[in-house]
């Protein structure tokens, strides 16, 4: 049989060689057809116990093969929940990216149609990669013709706030498209330091670099309110200030390791603390009751808040410069930043009850000065820069401290020295400022609220 089967073979070959193109392509349609024909036509025995449980009724006693195979195919989907990657053709995985790309861009317009204060529900951030999508910049409808110094998301409405040394404050709709301006001010002979939103949103605080004038926008009366002067307070020029999460207070950084409380109701100064050496780094704890302060010198202060004394302190590990300092959402986490680029992640718990703390991890991915720290909302992101160098931004994974490898995008410059960086309310956009005057956004993908 194996002989015959070789001879039939040679002949088969050499009856297609003998004809022309064309006719081997009749002769190949042909048998394709009668290979279809008979796939319909064969008869399966459906009550073998193999194939038992494939027939859906009696009545599928006799099946055909061309049926049976559809019928396997159809069982083998629904046990894998669908069909795998690897059994798609290339058209439809490349028209499924087509309709994934769509799903994306819907999910973002339905985002966009919402606004107000959203409780994200997303399950915990992997380390490794980060999913994101780089956005039109922030500012993109007015970019700034000077350094930005501030880049902030409102609190509940879906706006991004930009200032810088152009003296000028402005308002963008986040949509990630177009990112239409809402409204700019411009303050005259006033180069913003930093702007930041009260608590509640409706207002802006502003200070400048010369003088201890700042203003405050108020924006639901459309009005810029200067504060010329700060009864108790003597300080030639306020530029640091952390507002308190609970509104009613501004925690200025004053000259020579002081911190002033200064109340927003009454714009007077009601307390201040000192520590030794200058203060580079404020951080509110998550409910406002306690204050963190970095020194020039690396040592760190916990003060309460309603007693202002000092509660702690210790010297940041290995640290001979500080620079900034951050605290986590969550009250878990205390980053302190050095002019070495080491940032030290600690544990507060652990801050509050020993002098000598271990960091749970020193973060070395940047070679200079880190300038500027920022934890996500839900704790899972904490973000370095550095503004004396060029892409110097990093996304930290928490609680594993690993870098997202695939932040910045070496291929190309996008964000050049940040000074600024800022998470929207759930974590869906984040973005920095930049010395170029732009404000590039990102939109994490993980996260699905805004």
């Amino acid at each position: 049989p194996q002989k015959l089967g070789r001879i039939r073979g040679d002949c088969q070959r050499s009856y297609m060689l003998s004809l022309t193109m064309k006719e081997r392509n009749y002769v190949t349609v042909f048998y394709e057809s009668i290979h279809d024909i008979s796939l319909l036509f064969l008869r399966v025995d459906m009550t073998h116990r193999f194939r038992r449980d494939l027939a859906k009724s009696d009545a599928e006693a006799k099946m055909s093969k061309q049926k049976l195979q559809q019928r396997m195919k159809e069982q083998f989907q629904k046990a894998m929940g669908g069909m795998p990657s690897w059994a798609e053709t290339k058209l439809k995985k490349k028209n499924k990216k087509k309709d994934d790309s769509d799903d994306e861009d819907e999910d973002g317009d339905d985002l966009m149609r919402k606004t107000g204060n959203f409780v994200g529900s997303s399950d915990s951030l992997p380390k490794g990669i980060i999913r994101m999508k780089t956005c039109l910049h922030a500012n993109n409808d007015r970019p700034s013709e000077d350094r930005l110094t501030t880049v902030q998301f409102h609190p509940s409405a879906q706006v991004v706030m930009t200032a810088g040394l152009d003296q000028s404050i402005s308002l963008f709709q986040v949509d990630g498209k177009t990112n239409p301006k809402i409204q700019s001010i411009h303050l005259e002979r006033f180069p913003v330091y930093k702007a930041q939103f009260s608590v509640d949103g409706e207002q802006v605080v502003a200070t400048s670099f010369r003088n201890k004038l700042f203003y405050i926008y108020d924006m639901m009366e459309g009005k810029v309110i200067p504060v010329h002067t700060v009864r108790g307070l003597r300080e030639q020029r306020v530029k640091e200030f952390e507002v308190s999460p609970d509104g009613e207070s501004l925690l200025l950084t004053g000259t020579c390791g002081f911190l002033h409380v200064l109340t927003m109701k009454t714009k007077e100064v009601v307390k201040s603390m000192k520590i030794n050496g200058n203060i580079v780094g404020v951080a509110f704890s998550h409910d406002g009751s306690k204050v963190f302060t970095n020194s020039e010198e690396g040592e760190v202060y916990i003060w309460d808040m309603r007693s202002s004394k000092c509660l702690n302190r210790f010297t940041d590990d290995g640290c001979v410069s500080g620079t900034s300092m951050a605290a986590s959402k969550n009250g878990q986490y205390l980053a302190c930043g050095s002019a070495a680029g080491v940032v030290n992640v600690y544990s507060q718990e652990e801050c509050m009850r020993q002098n000598n703390p271990k960091p749970l991890k020193a973060i070395m991915n940047l070679v200079t000065s880190a300038t500027s720290l920022r934890f996500n909302p839900t704790s899972e992101i904490l973000a370095i820069a550095s503004r004396a160098d060029d892409e110097a931004a990093r996304l930290v994974h928490i609680p594993s401290f690993t870098v997202f490898s695939n932040f910045p995008m070496f291929q190309r410059k996008i964000i050049y020295r940040a000074h600024c960086l800022d998470f929207s309310p759930n974590s869906g956009f984040f973005s920095l400022a930049n010395s170029k005057g732009h404000a590039p956004l990102f939109r994490l993908l993980h996260y699905k609220e805004f």
